[in-house]
């Protein structure tokens, strides 16, 4: 009894030893991907001048307003250095110096002298929604996620292009490999 207990151990280790660690499920491939999207954010950018800026009352209204909505948040300091009104004209120029305060830090990807590079949307993983799980192979497969738009306060910058929703989905590759699991190898 005792060696037939014993051998059914060996072979019950056996199996477990020799078994597919390979098994890819819903759950863990959104928590790879999670993680993945972490490590690799996905965003998009605009661009923001800096320095001596003229602004003309009635043509750059908009703009004039986008640079002073960051102000009110602490993301921008902006000093009027000049404003001059248009002899017999309702056209008024203002030149301002606007420069990027500590607060748009987290923001800022490049910044040059005259501009800066800035995240305008960032993406962040829809909970809402299940990835879809498309298992081509047992050391391959490709997840399609939802990822939804996250503003932030340089979205006044942000020229839209995809005005028809709210979410973008992106597809990844995640491959298989003995030693470490399973990982993403590209989009």
């Amino acid at each position: 009894m005792k060696r037939i207990a014993s051998l059914c151990l060996l072979f019950i280790v056996f199996m477990t030893a020799c078994s597919n660690n390979a098994v890819l499920d819903q759950s863990a491939a959104t928590a790879i991907v999670t993680a993945y999207l972490k490590l690799n954010p996905v965003y998009e950018t605009g661009r923001l001048e800096l320095g001596e800026i003229k602004f003309k009352s009635k043509n750059d209204k908009a703009e004039l307003a986008r640079y002073r909505e960051l102000q009110d948040k602490g993301f921008v300091e902006m000093e009027l250095q000049d404003q001059k009104k248009k002899f017999l004209s309702k056209d008024s120029s203002y030149v301002y110096l606007i420069s990027l305060t500590d607060k748009s830090k987290p923001f800022v990807l490049k910044q040059e002298q005259n501009r800066a590079t800035i995240k305008v949307i960032e993406y962040a993983p829809d909970e809402d929604r299940a990835v879809s799980l498309d298992k081509s192979s047992n050391k391959t497969a490709k997840v399609t996620v939802m990822l939804k738009k996250v503003k932030n306060a340089f979205t006044v910058f942000y020229k839209d292009k995809n005005t028809g929703s709210n979410f973008i989905t992106k597809t990844y590759k995640l491959k298989y490999k003995k030693e470490s699991g399973w990982a993403v190898t590209g989009e």
